[in-house]
């Protein structure tokens, strides 16, 4: 029998056809289903380790204070063997980084970089749950004299992958800071600098060839600073914005409730001007100092406080930004501890989350239990702050029970929250009272700065906060947070893993026709 194109066959030689057909076709959809299921697993926040502080805690107990707080997804500015070791076993999802110093030799040698793969990667793994590696950080901003071997150096080290059969759980790419947008707003109208375009379109074809993903380090904290008053503080910290502080992109009418919304979606702006197929963007750092020189007002304790617990709040939302909803903000927070040893300003060496002892600076978790809260909670509790002034707290909580119209009966005498019989355990209740039914209409948690946001729940034995996942009492309780407008329908949610298994069956269906 003579098939078009194919020439004669023996039924041995279209049986091995066959065979050999239908396997390449199942490991295709495997690759596409394993592919998709790393975004099916939905959005996660992650955390960056440094090293620059003068009591660095030994590997051992770096992964306690890692596992004592549940975190899941770690990123290491280095490649430190001793802490790649400790977290073996652990389950923790590792991002290791080539050091800028590292950046040329590995550019310029493909054996250094095989040399780079075997010692700080295929070494470790499986044990060790290594899935990507950060080629510098910032190269462009940093040392753009470097530029020209960025993309060699992330090819030599895709191809040391390749060669350790290791190109598919670990992926490559490289760090890029918004610096490279001149004018990130609106983000429609937002471009890369074009003195860059030629390094640019080698990395998005890289990062494209690879199925990788684009490495974002955005901070708003920047953006506020060096914005001078254009945009309000609420919508650098993730808060709820009045109708006359509205952020709208002129160009698309998309409302933008966080400014770090926006700054992923200039990337993906700038982005498209290169590439027409979509590349996920992974924002590998961000954060807020809680500390700050005399000319660093913003650096507090409580910005950087709302800022990470509202954006833990945000990524678990599993939603995209304005233009690319169906595809979820992931986000490192930078970072673990506070890097006493940096050069330049006391910000700089304040955006540590925890103490070298595992401590917190400030009212935060990461705990799995504490994030599923707040996925199903309506986006955190509003309490008093710690060491506020008790007239002012006494002030806000006779507004909150009076014009605020918070229900307070579960503070009064005999009910579940009189006790203890404190202003501030009775400012509390009433604030988070007030926050959880006022929010979605702008409502917000301040309260003439006696107030704060925190993703803990306040609710202790028969006292129930409203907005508790064990709440049977008033409020808005289960209020989903609005973090932006739906946006346009995407071309279908790589998150819908029924879809692919379809695909899969229908095509091997086919195969046999």
């Amino acid at each position: 029998m003579l098939v078009r194109g194919e020439g004669h066959r023996t039924e041995d030689s279209w049986s091995k056809f066959w065979s050999n057909r239908i396997g390449t076709m199942l490991l295709g959809y495997l690759l596409l289903m394993f592919g998709s299921l790393s975004f099916a697993l939905g959005a996660f926040v992650g955390i960056n380790i440094g090293t620059d502080l003068t009591n660095l805690p030994s590997p051992e107990q770096v992964v306690a204070i890692l596992r004592s707080h549940e975190i899941t997804h770690v990123r290491l500015f280095d490649a430190d063997n001793r802490l790649l070791s400790a977290l073996s076993d652990t389950e923790i999802e590792v991002m290791v980084s080539v050091t800028n110093e590292d950046v040329l030799r590995i550019g310029q040698s493909p054996a250094a970089a095989a040399y780079w793969i075997n010692k700080n990667v295929a070494a470790f793994v499986p044990a060790t749950n290594i899935t990507a590696i950060a080629v510098g950080s910032e190269v462009l901003s940093t040392i753009p004299n470097v530029a020209h071997v960025l993309v060699p150096a992330m090819k030599n080290l895709h191809k040391a992958l390749v060669s350790s059969n290791l190109n598919y759980p670990v992926k490559v790419s490289t760090p890029i800071s918004m610096n490279i947008i001149p004018k990130p707003f609106p983000p429609s109208a937002a471009t890369f600098n074009s003195s860059w375009n030629s390094t640019i379109s080698g990395i998005l074809d890289f990062l494209k060839s690879t199925n990788s993903f684009f490495m974002l380090n955005a901070y708003p904290y920047y953006g506020y600073v060096q914005s001078n008053g254009i945009f309000p503080i609420e919508y650098a910290l993730f808060q709820p914005l009045t109708p006359v502080k509205q952020i709208v992109d002129p160009n698309t009418l998309f409302h933008y409730y966080s400014m770090l919304d926006a700054m992923v979606d200039a990337t993906y702006n700038s982005i498209s001007a290169f590439s027409n197929p979509v590349i996920p963007i992974l924002v590998t750092e961000t954060g807020w100092p809680w500390a700050g020189g005399a000319n660093e007002r913003d650096a507090t304790v409580q910005n950087a406080e709302t800022f990470n617990n509202n954006l833990i709040k945000r990524v678990l939302n599993d939603s995209g930004p304005p233009s690319q909803p169906t595809i979820p903000i992931s986000a490192y927070i930078y970072e673990l501890f506070n890097e006493d040893n940096k050069p330049g300003p006391v910000s700089e060496k304040s955006y540590g989350v925890y103490f070298s002892n595992g401590s917190s600076v400030y009212t935060f978790s990461m705990d799995t239990l504490d994030q599923t809260m707040a996925k199903n909670a309506s986006g955190g509790f509003c309490v008093a702050r710690k060491g506020a002034v008790t007239s002012s707290l006494q002030d806000g909580l006779n507004w909150a029970c009076g014009p605020g119209q918070a229900n307070c009966s579960a503070i009064q005498s005999g009910q579940p929250c009189y006790m203890p019989d404190t202003v501030e355990n009775h400012a509390s209740y009433a604030y988070n009272d007030y926050y959880q039914r006022m929010r979605s209409v702008g409502g917000t948690c301040d309260f003439s700065g006696t107030a704060v946001t925190t993703m803990v729940d306040p609710s202790y034995g028969s006292c129930i906060f409203t907005g508790s996942t064990d709440s049977s009492i008033g409020g808005t309780g289960m209020v989903t947070a609005s973090m932006g407008p739906d946006g346009p329908p995407g071309n279908g949610s790589p998150g819908h893993v029924p879809n692919i298994w379809f695909l899969f069956l229908v095509t091997v269906g086919l195969l046999f026709v």
